[in-house]
């Protein structure tokens, strides 16, 4: 793969996204980490927050760029010009959902493969929303982010609260 995509939303970024984000940038010269924009949701984060939480977090990856975008991902492959979108998979669930956005991309974009790679199994049940969920009742969780990443989810969810 000469450069691929790999799109989220990445609110927080979790150990589970840098496995992905590691293993992947091995695979292609380029990767771009596409931080999406959903203006359909209320993040923790802002987009921006979470591209420089992200650059800091990739900064020793010579050949990763992030990027923030809003629209359609096939869009955003398209104006960088990537060959392949990495998407990471937890479960058959998962699959399910990806194949269909993966089966659509490519009858919109027949140049773009859809490369899945499988998350390392002590990642396989962890998310954002999880993360989210346990800080927002005081949880620990340290055990799936860096602690640069806990230290700020604990301190949106406190300022969320006052």
């Amino acid at each position: 793969m000469k450069k691929a995509v790999y799109p989220g939303s990445f609110d927080p970024v979790t150990f589970g996204h840098l496995d992905i984000i590691e293993r992947s940038a091995r695979m292609c010269d380029h990767l771009i980490i596409g931080v999406l924009n959903n203006y359909s949701k209320t993040p923790l984060f802002s987009v921006e927050e979470r591209v420089n939480m992200l650059k800091s977090l990739t900064s020793n990856f010579a050949n990763v760029e992030v990027k923030s975008f809003g629209g359609l991902m096939i869009d955003f492959v398209r104006a960088n010009q990537a060959d392949a979108v990495v998407r990471g998979l937890r479960a058959v669930t998962d699959f399910e959902y990806e194949l269909q956005i993966a089966q659509t991309n490519r009858v919109i974009a027949p140049e773009v493969d859809t490369v899945f790679l499988t998350t390392n199994l002590k990642y396989s049940y962890l998310s954002s929303s999880i993360v989210k969920e346990i800080a927002s009742y005081g949880g620990e969780i340290n055990a799936f982010v860096p602690e640069e990443i806990a230290e700020r989810v604990r301190e949106k969810i406190e300022d969320r609260t006052k």
